[in-house]
């Protein structure tokens, strides 16, 4: 069984959120929460609250009485994609502008029962 979470439009870097995104791939969900729970960055707890919502997506999609824990379950998958840039305007010296590019992110992760 597995199951997705995506959150979009997050006001934060994808070349900044792959570089904690690097670290759980692959990894058991609870082995991920402590490594996101210890990551000092702004992409941590942007992450763990999307793979706690795709462990969440598992168990009320499974068809089973017992609920499955969150040490049976692995991250299969996890993309951070580029979403559209917000383009804002610097005022610089002699009547010059400089462009802002604030960058948004997609990200995607697919959690599945270990085999």
């Amino acid at each position: 069984m597995e199951a997705r979470a995506v959150s979009r439009f997050i006001r934060i870097s994808p070349r900044k959120t792959r570089q904690v995104a690097d670290l759980i791939r692959g990894k058991r969900v609870d082995e991920a929460l402590g490594i996101l729970a210890l990551t000092p960055r702004k992409a941590s707890p942007i992450l763990r609250k999307v793979v706690l919502s795709a462990s969440a997506n598992v168990r009320n999609r499974e068809d089973t009485d017992k609920p499955t824990a969150n040490e049976n379950l692995v991250i299969k998958e996890i993309l951070i994609n580029e979403g559209p840039t917000l383009k804002r305007i610097r005022p610089r010296a002699q009547g010059r502008a400089y462009r802002i590019m604030k960058r948004t992110s997609h990200i995607n992760v697919t959690v599945s029962n270990e085999v």
